[in-house]
């Protein structure tokens, strides 16, 4: 990955999409690797799983009833899926066990090959966030991933990220800067941006309990799924922007320091002036990487000022900001990395600094 230039912003250092961070190096994010069938990641993100699912039905039709009913595929909810494992003997349950099995061999598949990386080699953990990870069966999956690599002969622990998903994507901004910016502040503020949701949220930091932001709080939040409205780049940003003053002014009322600070995670290549290079291709509603678009801009220009000081906006690729919330639990491996199982598999590998 090109090392980013660092320029200057309101006085405070900028790097957004940075590979040097204050505790740990990215050495890289948002691998793009193919094969001839396409993206390798395709084959692990969440609607992958439910393809297992649709699979494994249209086979066992050809022999008899399908266990799962008329109820189509896409109409499961996770709980549903949940639910159908917990009756354990029955073809249901054996029908969504065959999917997870499928799911779980691809996802150690593109691991494996991950690892094979120049920028991945020497992982010793590999941490899995995304809503997938939320529920029985993507829990499972995780695990048999795990078996197959050791199968293998790979040495490397897939563990689930500690943090709950809606939350692993706001908590990670606080790694985005030095801790010594935020001193004498609360909170910040965090917006994780995916290609389903968008949440918002206030990070209570407790830095007088712990400096090293482990005893940070997801204080309040606000949830878009902005799938189901569809809406423009233009009707997102002014959604947002909205959603930012909501948690602004509930953090006044609670007389919260609040920094004048917004860390985002978005998906896709970060350069080093916010612009999105590449890879926002599920954002909602226009060309995210247009020359003429510059989400930092648009939000400096919209919300120009936090508690009385000049809005300070860093951004970084969503995968690298859930990967940030894991510091901490990282703290006995030397090279470690987090792919996040969502709309895509997003992925980051990290080396972490001499502290």
């Amino acid at each position: 990955m090109d090392k980013q230039a660092k320029t200057e912003e309101n006085g405070a250092p900028v790097a957004h999409g940075a590979a040097g961070l204050p505790t740990v190096d990215v050495t890289s994010y948002n691998l793009e690797l193919r094969d001839k069938d396409g993206f390798i990641g395709d084959r692990a993100n969440k609607s992958a799983f439910r393809d297992a699912i649709e699979a494994w039905r249209k086979r066992v039709r050809a022999g008899g009833s399908d266990p799962l009913g008329d109820v189509p595929t896409d109409d499961l909810s996770k709980k549903e899926v949940d639910a159908l494992l917990a009756e354990e003997k029955t073809e249901a349950a054996s029908l969504v066990l065959a999917a997870i099995d499928d799911f779980a061999t691809n996802l150690a598949d593109i691991l494996a090959r991950y690892l094979k990386e120049e920028t991945w080699k020497g992982t010793e953990r590999i941490v899995v966030g995304g809503g997938f990870k939320d529920n029985r069966a993507g829990l499972m999956a995780i695990a048999r991933a795990q078996i197959r690599l050791k199968a293998d002969g790979l040495k490397v622990e897939i563990v689930p990220i500690a943090h709950h998903p809606d939350e692993a994507g706001l908590l990670g901004a606080v790694h985005l800067i030095p801790a010594w910016m935020l001193k004498g502040h609360d909170a910040i503020l965090a917006v994780d941006i995916g290609g389903t949701n968008i949440r918002a949220g206030v990070v209570k930091l407790n830095l007088d309990d712990k400096p090293d932001f482990s005893k940070a709080k997801v204080w309040k939040s606000d949830l878009w799924r902005h799938a189901d409205d569809e809406p423009r780049r233009t009707a997102t940003i002014e959604y947002l922007v909205r959603m930012i003053e909501a948690l602004i002014a509930k953090a006044k009322k609670a007389k919260f320091a609040l920094a004048p600070v917004i860390g985002i995670g978005c998906p896709g290549i970060i350069a080093s002036d916010g612009s999105i290079a590449r890879g926002g291709q599920n954002l909602p509603g226009g060309n995210w990487e247009s020359t003429h678009f510059n989400l930092p801009e648009a939000l400096r220009k919209a919300i120009p000022e936090i508690a009385g000081q000049p809005t300070f906006v860093i951004m970084h690729n969503d995968a690298v900001v859930q990967g940030l919330s894991a510091v901490l639990d990282m703290a006995d491996a030397t090279r470690w990395a987090a792919v996040t199982i969502g709309t895509g598999l997003g992925n980051a590998s990290f080396v972490r600094k001499d502290m």
